[in-house]
This record gives structure tokens, sequence and C-alpha cells, in this order.
């Protein structure tokens, strides 16, 4: 709005936008997060060049100007899926009712926002595996293309088997609790989370060293651990939900036992290699840093034995 909020819809072009797309760079938005914008911007004109008309029958613009998107290659944040040691300093520090849906995510590997909107209804019991699965409509699926199947293994069962109870429509839901005269009634009922990426994320992710962490990393952890089971990378692609011409419309029972299996072998740390090589770059730069800081601030030989033993053990236990 500051910038073509008042300008007429035939005055908005590249050159209009310039000022906006300039002042998003400027605040440190990413070129995705700017292209979203102009997105809305591009679908505004074309709309108005093509299906919305005034009363004489008349397109609102003659046509509507390319808009042109800032480049994404050589512009996007690599993923950074988490090891098994980042995601044991990160989950004590999220509140319970955010620890769960994130380990719920990297037991499943589906998108944050199905995880928030995730519903009992969409619940099929699989007796044969004593399991749920989620059958997720299509309205919630990117590309809103067809249904697909939300597939738990035994430990994101066991995080719905806690959520039961609690809320008649959603799974994950939360309230704030007492602190004090924990016998009176709750300060208030429980009530769905709009987004996993809030201010306790923001807060968790930084106390843990892990400042630029997305929510989405989650999902690239599992298709990480998932090739790293060996899982074959059609099954990954059916998990991750990405388009496979081989998956049939419907899913089958032999289905779900496949992809059931699959994510039994991601709930716990097998101590294989569970490490990006955006994790090893971090990782080497981190010893670099640390080398040339004790370069720059040597430390005196002099030191007390007992102090230098406990500061070694208090880095041990942090």
């Amino acid at each position: 709005m500051p910038h073509i909020g008042h300008l007429q819809l035939n005055q908005v072009h590249d050159g209009t936008l310039a000022p906006y797309v300039a002042k998003r760079l400027a605040q440190g938005r990413s070129h995705k997060t700017v292209n979203s914008g102009l997105g809305i911007v591009r679908r505004i004109l074309n709309l108005a060049a093509k299906s919305w008309r005034d009363e004489n029958g008349m397109t609102w613009l003659e046509h509507a100007p390319a808009i042109t998107m800032l480049p994404l290659v050589g512009h996007q944040r690599e993923p950074q899926p988490l090891s098994w040691g980042q995601q044991r300093k990160l989950l004590p520090l999220l509140p319970d009712h955010l620890a769960r849906m994130a380990l719920f995510d990297l037991n499943t590997g589906v998108r944050d926002d199905v995880v928030c909107n995730l519903r009992w209804d969409w619940e099929i019991q699989v007796p044969e595996l004593g399991i749920s699965v989620f059958e997720v409509p299509r309205e919630h699926v990117k590309g809103r293309r067809r249904p697909r199947v939300v597939v738990c293994n035994s430990v994101a069962q066991s995080i719905i088997e806690s959520q039961r109870g609690k809320h008649e429509e959603f799974v994950f839901v939360w309230r704030r609790e007492r602190v004090k005269n924990l016998d009176d009634a709750p300060l208030m009922p429980y009530r769905p989370i709009q987004t996993m990426h809030n201010t306790a994320w923001q807060r968790a992710r930084r106390e843990a060293g892990m400042p630029d962490l997305h929510v989405h990393d989650l999902r690239h952890t599992v298709g990480m651990r998932l090739r790293e089971a060996g899982v074959p990378e059609s099954t990954v692609a059916d998990i991750l939900w990405h388009s496979n011409a081989s998956m049939t419309r419907h899913y089958s029972v032999a289905q779900i036992v496949e992809l059931h299996a699959a994510l039994e072998k991601i709930k716990e740390d097998s101590g294989r290699w569970n490490k990006s090589l955006a994790t090893l770059r971090r990782e080497h730069e981190e010893v670099k840093r640390v080398a040339l800081e004790g370069e720059s601030h040597p430390k005196s030989p002099k030191s007390h034995p007992a102090k230098k033993n406990g500061l070694a053990l208090a880095e041990l236990t942090c």
C-alpha cells in the first residue's frame, strides 16, 4: 500500500513496483518472499485484464503488464536437515505442544500446515498394523490435485494417542495451563494452533544455537534419514507427497505397510551418518572460527588445574 496503493491499475508495472522490491530486499527479505508479494500483484492484474468487468462488460485493463520476478537460482537458502544431536537439543527447548508437533513431523515428513490442520475425522484405523493413517483432503495438499495419506510409525502413533480427547475436531491443540491452583478448572479450552513457526519456535531454535532453522527443515530431515536408511526413492517420494507417476490414485493396505515399514527405520538414532553437506560445512566453519579465536586469545599455561577441569566438565554437560 505505501508504494502502489495510490495508483490506478494501469499505472502498476515493474517501474512503479521497483521501490517496493528495493525496500523488501533492504529489509533482508529473500527473493522468494519478495516474489510472493509480486505474485499477488501479478494475479490481480491478470484478473483485471481477463475476468473482472465493469457495468459495460469491459475488462478493467486492456492487457496485464508482465511483472518480472526476482531470480531464485543462487539466492535460495539451503535446506538444513537436523542431526540426531541437534534434534535432542532442540525438542526439550520447545513447549510441550510444539515439541509433540515437531516430533510428529520428524516421523511423518508432512508439511507443517498439515500438522496444524490435522483433524480426527480424517483418521482411518488400520487394524492389520495397529496404527492410524490420516487421509488429508486435497484442499490441504500442496497443488490440490488429490487427497494424500499421512502414515504413522510407532512414534507418531504414540503422539496421536496422547492427543485423544483434547479437542473434538483438531488433533494438535494447546491451552495455557495453570501454574498454581492446579485443582481448579483450566483457564481456557483447548484451541487449534495456527502455525508452528511462532515465537516459541524462534526462541527455542535461538537457544539451541540454530537461529536459521525453519520448520520445513524437519521435512528435509525425514527425507535425508529415509535415504540414509536405504529406502527406495519411489517410497521416499510417496511419503513426502512428491509427484510420482507410479503412485496409484487410491492407497492399498500393501502400500500402507510399505510406507509404515520405511518410517519405522527412522524412528530412532541408528548410529549411521546423518549429516548433510550444509551441516558439515557449518561444523567446519565453526571449528575454524574457534581455532582463530583461540589463536587471538591464547589461554594462560598457568591456569589452575581444578578450574580448568571444571570448565571442561561444564562444556561437556552443556
